[in-house]
Parts: structure tokens; C-alpha cells; sequence
């Protein structure tokens, strides 16, 4: 659905807090927005989460330089995610990994099913607005060397189907790098997350699933352990 009919469903420092009691191992922030508009994500809300929570906090949307990324760890991130520029701004990744370690970098990539590339998987930018024509397998290839901690694979395809996670996808870039996979698009189930797990997936990312209520962080951290997955409780 590639980030379409988006809509409001709380206060994200209140949601935050929510998840971190229910259970969750890292809180992911990504404004989806901030590319599209030029600008980069709130700092203020970034600290007054990274004040009130005590577990990894990943912030990303509309880190174009260094100094965007100093801010947002200064302002309490424990990783920053790129996107858009991780594509667009030669040589920032490598920059980002120089500076700060690979540790804190992770690089999320919005990729869509295509014909206009040899593998059939497309980079696309902006929140997915943005068709790039860039190979995704390709690039992740030859990319997977530049200091990237974690690659946050966004399957547009998948996402807001509650269809289940790409594992298609997961099995593909499996193939081109041996860097850890966060899973993101497509969780409807708690079958979903183990699925994903078991294809591969280090960790793994929903949004809607949990905002509405459908599903929460304990029936996915149990039903881990009742599969027989490493999880923390």
C-alpha cells in the first residue's frame, strides 16, 4: 500500500510508553513524511521518549548529513535509520559509520516487486513515493560493506495487507548479504513474526497490528518461545 491513507492513531510518546511496558525489545521511530518535506524528524520528541524509556531507541526520516545524525543522538537515539539519502547522498553511509560506528546505523530500504529490474525487486525513496529503477539485490550487494549495522527491509508490497511478512523478500536479500534483517509490511498474525523469524529475519517491525489492538507484544513474545525462538522476555 506503499505508506498510503496514513492515519493518526495517538500520541506517540504515550504509545511508547505502552509498548515498553508490554515488552518491547527496541521502539522504532520513522517519520515517513520527513523526505517528502525536507526535513528531519522532531527532536523534541526524540528526547522526551529517549527520557522516559529505557530501551534502544531507532529514529529515522529525512537524514540527509552528519550533523543530522549527531543531533539525533545527542537528543537521546541509540541508532538512526536512513532511507532515502542512504541512496541519493554518495558516500554518507561510509561517513556515518566512520564517525559514529556501524553499530548505530541502520539503513532502511522501501522495496517494491518490479519488472523494470533484473532481480524483480525495486529501490524506491520518499516514503515510497519515488521509483529509483535501482536494483534492490544489487545494491544491497554491493552496499553491504560501507558500515551498515542492520538493513530495515519496508516490503511495499506487504505492507498494510496484514498478509503476513515478505518472506519471499527476506530470502532473497538473505542471499546477497549476511547482514542482520529487520522485517517490516504485512504483519497480521502472530504466526506472522514467527514466520518471518524462521525465514530468517533477526527482528522484526510492526506498526498497525499494534495500534489497533489486534495483536500485542506478549502474544509475539509468547508465541516465540511456545515455537521454540530465542526471545527475550
Amino acid at each position: 500500500m506503499q505508506f498510503a491513507d496514513v492515519q493518526s492513531v495517538g500520541e506517540p510518546i504515550e504509545l511508547a510508553t505502552k509498548y515498553y511496558s508490554d515488552g518491547a525489545d527496541e521502539l522504532t521511530f520513522l517519520d515517513i513524511t520527513a523526505s517528502q518535506q525536507g526535513r528531519s524528524a522532531t527532536l523534541d520528541l526524540v528526547s522526551r521518549t529517549a527520557d522516559t524509556l529505557f530501551i534502544p531507541l531507532t529514529v529515522g526520516g529525512g537524514i540527509r548529513k552528519l550533523d543530522d545524525v549527531a543531533q539525533l543522538l545527542t537528543a537521546g537515539a541509540d541508532k538512526v535509520s536512513i532511507g532515502s539519502a542512504a541512496i541519493t547522498v554518495d558516500g554518507l553511509l561510509q561517513e556515518v559509520s566512520n564517525r559514529f560506528g556501524d553499530q548505530v546505523l541502520v539503513v532502511s530500504l522501501d522495496i517494491r516487486r518490479s519488472a523494470a529490474t533484473s532481480s524483480g525487486y525495486e529501490l524506491t525513496s520518499h516514503g515510497g513515493t519515488v521509483n529509483t529503477g535501482i536494483d534492490a539485490l544489487t545494491w544491497i550487494s554491493e552496499h553491504s560493506e560501507f558500515g551498515i549495522g542492520e538493513l530495515l527491509l519496508n516490503s511495499m508490497d506487504a505492507d498494510g495487507t496484514k498478509s503476513g511478512f515478505d518472506v519471499e523478500l527476506l530470502n532473497a536479500v538473505q542471499n546477497e548479504t549476511g547482514l542482520p534483517l529487520i522485517a517490516s509490511g504485512g504483519a497480521g498474525t502472530v504466526e506472522d513474526f514467527v514466520s518471518a523469524a524462521r525465514a530468517g529475519a533477526s527482528a522484526v517491525l510492526a506498526a498497525s497490528v499494534f495500534h489497533s489492538g489486534e495483536i500485542s507484544i506478549r502474544e509475539v513474545k509468547e508465541k516465540f518461545q511456545q515455537s521454540g525462538l530465542a526471545v527475550r522476555l
